[in-house]
């Protein structure tokens, strides 16, 4: 599979790099958490959650379209689709947008799962589109009362304090219990237009209500990669990683150093781009027809 990949990557002239295990700052999403080394001669060190920061440095630094397989580590992430560590693919292609690189993402993964059973052709649908016609309701207008309703009809049981969730963290529960299994059953099924809440580093799209320029893609009912039309204004980054921190503070989450040297790349001039990660150990589960990532790792954590 690593040679089939990069194989795709060589036919269309992306360049291959390589970028930090461990750096100085590290992702300040909430829902990311780095794991952090003792401190060392430099300073504290965090396991990278992905390569995303040090490969917009090489782009704002000219490199052109890069592609990267990296072993990345998220800190209490444990499951049949999940492992503390675990195989990315991130790759950015200068002068893409999202939608064009949605169709290269579509390309690589049928090239990946070439020997297995032919995928149908792919679907696209905006993320409101996903959440009228699976869980029943406008994501960007409904309450909390069609949230429940929602969860209780897919059979799911509502977990003591989950009061507590803000809007998304109810979006969240509903796309991965009621919208996220039913989509890509034959096929390769792209989500786009996502809720500017939730745009992470994605630029914003015009228009009400606010979205964001990212998109995933589900097959078999599994997020197999996460992608945007890259943000490229350092300054409204720094407000959202602000945001970030105030939001980890207020919930007892680790508060993480802002990442100064993105931020600079970010101001010296990212150039206009769209990136995306993918699963590698999650297509390989797919490729082998596996119920579980620990058929396909050698040495899942509780082995390492």
């Amino acid at each position: 599979m690593l040679a089939r990949l990069r194989a795709f990557f060589a036919a269309r002239g992306v360049w291959e790099v390589e970028t930090p295990v461990l750096g100085a700052a590290c992702a300040s999403d909430p829902h990311l958490q780095a794991v952090r080394l003792a401190d060392s001669p430099w300073g504290p060190r965090y396991w990278q959650t992905s390569p995303e920061a040090h490969m917009k440095r090489l782009l704002a630094a000219g490199a052109g379209s890069i592609y990267q397989i990296y072993r990345a580590a998220r800190e209490a992430e444990r499951g049949r689709l999940h492992n503390p560590e675990f195989t990315l693919l991130e790759w950015y292609r200068s002068g893409f947008d999202h939608h064009r690189l949605i169709g290269e993402v579509d390309d690589l993964v049928r090239s990946a799962l070439a020997d297995g059973p032919p995928l149908a052709p792919s679907t696209i649908l905006t993320y409101g589109e996903a959440f009228r016609r699976y869980a029943g309701f406008d994501p960007f207008t409904a309450d909390t009362a069609a949230f429940r309703d929602c969860l209780r009809a897919a059979g799911g049981t509502l977990a003591a304090g989950i009061d507590g969730l803000d809007r998304d963290g109810w979006l969240d529960l509903v796309m991965t219990h009621c919208v996220a299994p039913q989509l890509g059953r034959d096929g390769p099924c792209f989500i786009t237009e996502y809720p500017a809440s939730q745009a992470a580093m994605a630029r914003l799209l015009p228009g009400d209500p606010p979205r964001a320029a990212r998109f995933e893609l589900y097959l078999h009912g599994i997020e197999l990669a996460n992608g945007y039309h890259e943000l490229a204004d350092a300054a409204e980054q720094r407000s959202r990683i602000l945001q970030d921190l105030a939001w980890r503070k207020a919930h007892g989450l680790p508060v993480v150093p802002v990442d100064a040297a993105l931020l600079a790349a970010l101001a010296a001039g990212l150039p206009d781009c769209a990136g995306v990660a993918l699963g590698v150990d999650r297509l390989v589960m797919l490729a082998l027809g596996a119920d579980t990532l620990d058929a396909v790792l050698a040495f899942p954590v509780e082995r390492a």
